[in-house]
């Protein structure tokens, strides 16, 4: 008989996984995307305080101000709490989500995505999106371990939530947007577990299929679709959201316009401090700025992808794939929309656009990866670092090269 504590092997259950000092190189390139975030907002906070009606000038940046001091929170809540825990809650971070999920549905009807108690508004979806990558990675990484990965009824009740998630976003909340996000992030995790190319492209088709069909049912859909092929056909009133964003884009030349002097954002560009942020930044530090920007959020997800490759587990790896996923693809979808190249799609940019809940559960989510990043190995590997630190010659190479650590595993506390 297996004893109790045996059974169940915590995710740092491995002698020879040592904390040594984490990427702090993580920590330094969110925070400069942060305060990038903060001075495009305290830039245009006058402008929407004068659509706003009543609002201060420094109403906008204060809020988002304050939603940078939680964000941080989360993240050094995140990077000190063990996987572990996490892994534990999973069950329970899912059933909160799929409550809260519903509850906006009753507290605005069907399309609402928010939760507005006084002065504090949730959006549901973000915490989907962590539960989620922490869930996955439970499942996918059991799955390894048991040698079954390749069976689609292994990761059942995986898929059976994000079919749920998806309905009740599509359907419920109108948020399509997210829904791409979520299948993105799950895609890629089971992709890292060894989901066999195969299966992967029959799920990737039924999602395709469901997309198409959730797009030709919806009015509002089809006609963005149509105004995302000829924008400039209607600039005035279905295109309107897509031409003012390629002229803020436009605008902004090779060195912007300064932040003082943005246009686009007194009224002209809908949704300037959240879906189109980015072409507002674009606008006020034009060309130049914006390979600025790119070139941080590339070293960010390429830092990420590192810590992915030298994780010391399949659970590890698939969580750090899932942020991966998650940064990566939402980063994207924003980024081509303001320039034309994808659909309009109500998501956020990361770290810059204003508000407190897409920030607080990216910095969590950063907050896990930047702990895992202290247990990573010397050695790359895309499968999983079990075998490699049962092997003498890898092991050696771990002691002489790696950085300074400490000599007690997580386990062991």
């Amino acid at each position: 008989m297996i004893p109790r504590q045996a059974a169940r092997q915590p995710v740092y259950a491995n002698p020879q996984v040592r904390k040594h000092r984490p990427d702090y190189g993580l920590v330094i390139i969110a925070t400069i995307l942060l305060g990038i975030g903060m001075v495009v907002m305290y830039a245009i906070s006058p402008a929407l305080a004068a659509q706003g009606g009543g609002a201060s000038d420094n109403y906008f940046v204060i809020r988002q101000f304050v939603a940078i001091i939680f964000g941080l929170v989360a993240f050094f809540i995140s990077a000190k709490i063990s996987l572990d825990y996490w892994i534990r809650m999973q069950k329970p971070l899912v059933i909160i989500a799929l409550i809260l999920c519903v509850v906006t549905v009753f507290m605005g009807g069907v399309g609402n995505r928010w939760i507005h108690l006084n002065i504090f508004s949730m959006q549901p979806v973000e915490l989907v999106k962590f539960a989620l990558i922490i869930s996955g990675a439970y499942i996918m990484a059991k799955s390894v371990r048991e040698g079954n990965v390749s069976k689609l009824s292994v990761l059942r009740p995986l898929l059976i939530g994000l079919v749920i998630f998806s309905l009740i976003l599509v359907v419920l909340q109108r948020d399509l947007g997210s829904t791409f996000v979520l299948i993105f992030m799950v895609g890629v995790m089971a992709f890292v577990a060894g989901l066999p190319l195969r299966k992967l492209l029959i799920i990737g088709s039924v999602a395709i299929i469901a997309g198409t069909l959730a797009i030709s049912s919806t009015a509002y859909r089809r006609e963005r679709l149509v105004t995302y092929l000829q924008p400039e056909k209607d600039c005035v009133d279905s295109g309107y959201h897509a031409c003012q964003a390629l002229i803020a884009v436009g605008s902004g030349g090779v060195f912007g316009v300064g932040l003082g002097h943005s246009v686009q954002a007194y009224g002209y560009l809908p949704e300037a401090a959240n879906d189109s942020i980015f072409a507002i930044y674009a606008e006020k530090f034009g060309f130049v700025g914006v390979i600025a920007l790119l070139m941080l959020f590339g070293s960010l997800l390429l830092r990420i992808l590192n810590i992915m490759q030298r994780a010391p587990n399949k659970t590890m790896q698939l969580v750090c794939a899932g942020v991966f996923a998650w940064l990566g693809f939402q980063s994207l979808i924003n980024i081509g929309a303001m320039v034309g190249l994808l659909p309009l799609k109500g998501i956020t940019l990361p770290f810059i656009s204003y508000g407190g809940t897409s920030l607080i559960f990216v910095m969590a989510g950063l907050g896990i990866v930047f702990q895992i990043s202290s247990y990573t190995s010397m050695r790359k590997s895309s499968i999983s670092f079990d075998e490699e630190r049962n092997n003498n010659e890898s092991d050696n190479h771990w002691r002489r090269n790696s950085r300074p650590r400490y000599t007690i595993t997580r386990s062991s506390r």
